[in-house]
Order: structure tokens, then sequence, then C-alpha cells
């Protein structure tokens, strides 16, 4: 019979955040809701089923999880002998907890689903919400993340609608761990403070442990050291309070990764052997995994290799055992660390390759922002296999891990445009290997130059910290199929760096997105010696080492695949000790990546079989559109209206300007369109503050109760163009959130969208200058197709009129020629 309700489920759920530091913190188990058990009455003798259920238990409660199983076997069949569904669905559950706990998470799974099943069945609410939970505890330990998401969200509607708000606290508590998981932390806190609030007001005070470490643990991945102390020894005081073993030794074990951090060696092993022994008591393998990991990594950082591999080993062994991927995945990244460290080259490779690929499999069925956001905590993997490789003498094979670690997110959505199948199975989405990489260059009769920013590994897997930059890479590849690589070690630079009020001194080491944007800074202001010497600077850094590299004829076009802040370098103004300018030497473009160059050339080839010419007809101009409400402050833009009526001219063209340039005309006409000029005010951060998604918005004319004025990167990512060319004369078009992924915004959106040649603005350039380039590149493109070919001599002119780099510089083309 099922009766009365007992205690909790045997074991928690949730296994998230698992790293070690200076790794990531771990975060306990969450409990599963309050599971009914078949006990007898008073009066009522009990049945072999409920004996046999409860021997399980009890079994399971002394580690005895085999005996534990095999008298759950055997309750299971009598209750279905009996055709007791309820006592069916409890024994499936608790065999689905046992088998997660020995680590066996496909089988865990199968039988969760069904004992969810028979609730369903049942109408059995909470039964299906706790089914719902462990499902997702599974498929998170699995990596299925969105199958996770999915199932805590069932589980949440369902105890919301029964206003359980324990339940709730608990899920939502839940589904924040998955997001850290994912990398989405201000997500996550925002879940994880809602779950603390509910278990402060339901006295639930297991549940206030847990979110104040899952709290430190964002505070962490953040290098909030001073907040996510706070949040530990909050936790771990409160779980020795109501002896909540687990959760003190998770505090525990994340106390020590922060003294890790803080290069407190010893102290940090000390909590770490504490975290052990607890482990090792309570015979948990998660705990214990985590717990050698964290051991590795200090002995690693006290330079005692041998014992730092020797637990790294075993902690790979339980993460294997145990079904946890991204855990599993975790500890060969530790591993493949330390054997770098230690010299051991070859196995480190190994190790990293496997770990890379695991992480790979853990994007696969993510939504888009969700890959690029967990793609920024897996990327150190890349930095430290390139230069593993590169140790090797092996700079080819380190070529294709660097395309391997970036716009990954971005080619599947490329190659899904592209292709009838799915991106995961899409040949395009492939990496390329270095055979291919040569043939791009020689589709593209360009030679390609490849940067990657090489930083420190003093965060190993921390959140999305990474260290200061050490090296740089560059890959120079020609159009003959040669490829050279340079190595330009950071730390021999003294650039010069500027404090406010004071004169120039000299930095030693740099940080090249610190370079950018004092660049950046500079070329606004009158101070042309100044703005002049950092140009220079960076050309040293950039240019200079493999000047003998590049093409001599000026005609021949010199694509940069840039990483982090060099995509919002204006390579074109970078300046060599005579004074001349990049732009003066060469035909410049950009890419995400040498793979995403690819598949714009197909785009391209693809738009190409339909023979239609740009005209007046099929081209869509765009200026000074009547400005949304929101955000408030956008400014009539007089002269790019101006711009738009002399480049329709050109082209024989109607312009919409003012009220007829409604957003909703203007989507309409998108589709048609061969060239696409719009001369509005481009938007960045102020999108996702007004609450619309990704960064990146193109201003155009409101209709009051059907469009806001504000054509979204998301919008524009649900269209189907079939524009040879999209020209965003506006303010900042070409910026966005720079990630591993590359910059998300306005030209990954319409990259994606079909175009496979994209013209955007570095910054805000004023109207005449603008006005100037605009008009000139239309009128070298009337004589030229060569996109890149007419922006330079449009820059050229430009810059005769107009010298500052900050009147020219600003516009780069992405994507094809």
């Amino acid at each position: 019979m099922i009766q009365n309700r007992v205690k909790q489920a045997l074991i928690g759920i949730f296994t998230l955040g698992l790293g070690t530091i200076p790794v990531a913190a771990t975060t306990v188990p969450r409990r599963t809701l309050s599971v009914p058990s078949p006990t007898p009455t008073e009066n009522e003798p009990q049945q072999p089923a409920d004996a046999l259920f409860q021997k399980g238990i009890e079994q399971a409660q002394q580690n005895q999880l085999e005996a534990a199983i095999a008298s759950w076997e055997e309750a299971l069949k009598l209750y279905q002998q009996q055709k007791n569904p309820q006592g069916e669905a409890l024994t499936l559950e608790q065999l689905g907890l046992a088998y997660q706990r020995m680590g066996e998470s496909d089988r865990a799974l199968e039988f969760y689903q069904q004992q969810r099943a028979i609730a369903r069945t049942l109408e059995d609410r909470h039964g299906e919400a706790r089914g719902w939970g462990n499902i997702a505890s599974t498929n998170r330990a699995l990596g299925n993340y969105s199958a996770a998401i999915d199932a805590n969200e069932k589980a949440l509607n369902l105890l919301v609608e029964l206003e359980d708000r324990r339940g709730e606290g608990q899920v939502l508590g839940n589904l924040g761990n998955v997001y850290i998981a994912l990398g989405e932390y201000d997500k996550a806190a925002e879940l994880h403070e809602k779950s603390l609030a509910i278990a402060q007001e339901m006295g639930n005070q297991q549940g206030a442990v847990l979110s104040l470490n899952s709290l430190g643990a964002i505070a962490a991945s953040a290098g909030d050291y001073e907040k996510a102390t706070d949040f530990y020894q909050k936790s771990l005081e409160a779980a020795k309070t109501i002896n909540f073993i687990a959760a003190e030794a998770d505090a525990l074990n994340n106390l020590g990764s922060i003294h890790h951090a803080l290069k407190e060696y010893d102290r940090a092993i000390d909590y770490y052997q504490q975290t052990l022994e607890i482990a090792e008591t309570m015979g948990s393998l998660r705990l214990k995994s985590a717990a050698l990991a964290s051991l590795g990594l200090a002995h690693a950082s006290k330079q005692d290799y041998s014992q730092a591999l020797d637990y790294q080993a075993q902690s790979w062994q339980m993460a294997k055992e145990m079904g946890d991927r991204p855990l599993e995945s975790i500890a060969l990244g530790n591993w493949g660390h330390t054997l770098w460290k230690a010299g051991e080259l070859e196995e480190a490779e190994e190790k990293l390759n496997r770990a890379i690929e695991i992480r790979e499999s853990l994007r696969a069925n993510l939504e888009d922002a969700q890959k690029v956001s967990i793609f920024d905590t897996q990327i150190r993997a890349y930095y430290l296999l390139q230069q593993i490789l590169v140790a090797q003498n092996r700079p080819e094979a380190a070529l294709e891990i660097a395309e391997r670690g970036r716009s990954r997110a971005f080619v599947e959505l490329l190659a899904k445009r592209i292709s009838s199948e799915s991106a995961a199975e899409s040949i395009f989405a492939k990496p390329p290997n270095i055979e291919k990489i040569r043939q791009i260059a020689k589709d593209h009769q360009a030679t390609l130059v490849e940067y990657s920013i090489i930083p420190d590994d003093r965060f190993i897997a921390q959140g999305k910290l990474v260290g200061s930059d050490l090296k740089l890479f560059i890959w120079v590849v020609q159009p003959n199929g040669t490829i050279t690589f340079r190595n330009v070690d950071l730390n021999t630079f003294q650039f010069s760096t500027e404090q406010e009020g004071e004169n120039d001194s000299p930095e030693e080491g740099i940080q090249i997105k610190k370079q950018v944007r004092d660049l950046r800074r500079v070329l606004f202001t009158p101070r042309r010696a100044r703005t002049r010497k950092k140009l220079q600077e960076l050309h040293q850094l950039l240019i200079q080492p493999i000047t003998d590299l590049l093409p001599t004829n000026p005609e021949d076009r010199v694509i940069f695949i840039p990483q982090g802040s060099l995509f919002v370098l204006p390579f074109p103004a970078l300046q060599d000790e005579n004074k001349t300018y990049l732009i003066d030497k060469h035909t410049l473009l950009t890419s995400p990546s040498i793979q995403v160059l690819d598949l714009t050339h197909q785009q391209k080839a693809k738009l190409a079989q339909t023979k239609e010419e740009i005209s007046g007809d099929n081209a869509l101009i765009v200026g000074n559109p009547t400005m949304p409400d929101k955000p408030p402050g956008l400014l009539p833009l007089k002269g790019a209206e101006e711009e738009a009526i002399e480049i329709a001219k050109m082209l024989d063209a109607q312009a919409l300007i003012g009220e007829a340039a409604t957003e909703t005309a203007v989507v309409e006409k998108m589709p048609d369109a061969k060239l696409i000029h719009l001369a509005t005010h481009g938007l960045l951060n102020e999108i996702v503050d007004l609450g619309l998604g990704a960064p990146g918005a193109i201003a155009l004319a409101p209709t009051p109760g059907v469009t806001d004025g504000l054509l979204t990167t998301e919008e524009i990512l649900n269209l189907q163009l079939n524009a040879e060319l999209v020209v965003l004369s506006a303010c900042n078009t070409g910026q966005g959130d720079i990630t591993g992924d590359g910059v998300i915004g306005l030209s990954r959106a319409l990259v994606t969208a079909g175009v496979p040649s994209v013209l955007v603005s570095l910054w805000a350039v004023p109207d005449a200058p603008t006005a100037e380039l605009m008009t000139e590149f239309y009128r070298q493109l009337a004589q030229n197709p060569d996109k890149a070919q007419a922006l330079r001599q449009a820059m050229l002119k430009t810059k005769e009129e107009f010298p500052p780099p900050s009147n020219w510089a600003a516009f780069t083309p992405i994507g094809e020629p």
C-alpha cells in the first residue's frame, strides 16, 4: 500500500559547476522533492513488495547500492504483478536515483522516464514534477543542457500550479546551476537569488545552503574572491549547523579554491584534504573526484608534478565511471595542463584533444546564444593546445586548432543556411584541415593573416576569465598555399601608456585590449602625434613581424582574421615608421575565421547563379529615418539623408527618407534587394538595456502599434536575404559583444541571413567625410565590382581631404571582396 510520506529521496540531483579552482567552484547536488514511500499502517501487515522496497532504502542508506538495486528490482516485479502503479512508480524512481549515484546516467534516465509517464497517467502532479526534476538532473550529467533546461522548466510549471513554494525554490536553484554550466552567470545569479529568497521564506535551511554555495561559485567565476568567500563561509557555517555533510564538503573545496587562486597553495591543500576525507566517508564519487582534481592542480602549482598527475588520473577515472561528461572534460583539461607543465607534450596533446571533443559535443544541441556563452568557458583548452603544438614545432596543426577554436556557433549557423543537412551533420560545419585552409587562400587569391592572442594560464577553467596576454601567434597563408608562422613574445614589448594629466611612460608587457582601447580614445583627440605613436606601436606589434610575407602589389588582397579586441582595430590606419598607412600598401578585408570566409564564398556563388545585377530597381537605400522614441536621444542625421539621396541618384534608385523609412517598409524590401545601404543610427548595448536581446539594432521609423522602429540582430537572423552587399553607414555598426565566437552584433546577423559582403563602421564618423567616402565607394564600385578595392580607393581619396584617421579608417569590409 502507498500511504505515508517519508523523508526524502536517496540523493540530490544537481552537480553543476563541478570544476576545481583555479578551475571552477563545486556545487552540491540538490535533493529531490519529498517522495512517498510504501509503508504499512499500524494495523496493516507489510506486503512483500513494500518490505523489499523498504529494505532497498536501508541498503542504500548504508551505501550498499547493488544490494539496494536487487531489492528494488524484486519489489518492482511484485508491484507490476499486483498492478500497483503507485508502487511501481516509486520503485522506478529509486532505481533511477541509485543508478545515477553509481554514475550510470543512461540507465537512470530510462527509469526516470518510466516513472514520470506513470505519474502522468495517475495524474500525480507532484510525482510528475519529481520525474521532470530527475530527468533534468540526468541530462545535466550527460551534458544535455537544453534537455535539462526544458525538463526543469516543466517541473517548475507544475510546482507553481501546485503552489509548492519549497519545490519551486529548489527547481529554480537547479535551473540556475544549468545556467552556471552554460556560462550565463547573470541569469544563474537571478535564479539563485530567487531560490535563496524562497528557501529563507519557507525555512528550507538546506535550500539556503545550496543557493549560498552556488552564488559563491558565480562570484568566483567573475574573479570576485572576496564576495565568493563571503558566500562560501556562510554556506559552510549553515551546513555545519544542520549537519549537511555534502554541502559542507563543497564549501570547504570552494574555500580552498579561493586560496588556490590567491596562490596560497598550502592552505588550499588543507581545505582540499578536508573535502577528500568527507567524500571518502560519504562514499561520494562526485565529491572525491572534485577534491582529487583540486589537489592535483594545487600540487601542479607547487611543481610537484608526479603527485599532481596521480591525483588527476584518479579524478578522471571517477568522472568517467560516473558518466558525468562535463566533469570528465574538466578532469581531462586539468590532466593535460599538468602534463604540459611537466613537459609531457604528446600526452598533454592527447588529453586536451579528448577534453575538446567532449566539450564540442556538449555544445551540439544548444541554441546559438548558449553555444556562444558556453564556448567562452571552454576556450582556454584551445589556447593551451595551440601552445603545445607550437612547442612541438607543429605550427600548421596549431593553426587547425586556432580555426577549430573560433566562430564555431557562427559557422554552424551559416552551414545550416547553406546546407539542407542539420548544422551538426553538415560537412560545411566541420573545422577545416590544413589542406582546406590552403585551398581557401587559393580560391580567394588572397593572403590570409590569422591572429591568436595566447593568455597565460593563471585561470585554467574559471568561468570565462583568461589571464594576461602572453604571446601573439600569427599565421600567414599565401595565395599559393604557403603557410608561415610567427611567434611574438608580448613580454618583450614596451608600449607607451598614458595616465590622465601625465606624460607617456613605458609599459612592460602589453594587454592588446588596452592598447586598442587607448588607440580608439586618442583617435578622436586633436593630439595627432599621440595618435600616430599609437598607430605605429600597433603596426610594430601586428604587421612588422609579417611585413616580408605581405604582397607588394597594393591591389592584392590581404584578409585579416582577428581575435578579441582586434576585431575593432582600424587596420587600414596602422602606420609604419615612415608614416605610411597600411591602406596605402594593401587592399584589406576581415573575416571572423578562415572557415567563415569559405562559407561567405559559397554564399556569393549561390547568389551569382541568379545572374541578377545590382540596379536601381533592386537597390534599397535608406537615410535618416524618423527616429524611434526608445532609446531616447537618437538625433536626426541630416548628413545621412544627403548621403542616401546622393547614392540613390548614382544608382538611379529611390531612397527611403524620414517617415517613409519605416521598419515595416524596409524589412518588406530587404529579401528582394541585391544592394542594401542603411545610413542611420546603429545601436549596441542600448538594445540589451531595453530587453530586446543580443547587442545590435538598426534605427528605423516606427509604426505605432505595429513596430518599434528597431531592427534587431535577432530579427535580422530570421530574414532570408539575397543581397550581395549590405552597407551599414552608421554609428558603431561593426561593434558588439566580443566573444570567442567573434563579434556578436549586426555584421554577424547579416552574414548569417545570407549576405556574403558587409561593410560596417567601427565608430561614428562625421557627416562630411562619410558622405565623401561613400559616394566615392559607389563610384569606384560602378567601375570595379571588387568591394575591397573600391573601399581602398574611397579611403585614399577621403584621406586626402580629411587626413585624420578618425575621418576615413572606420569602415571595414567583412566577408567576400
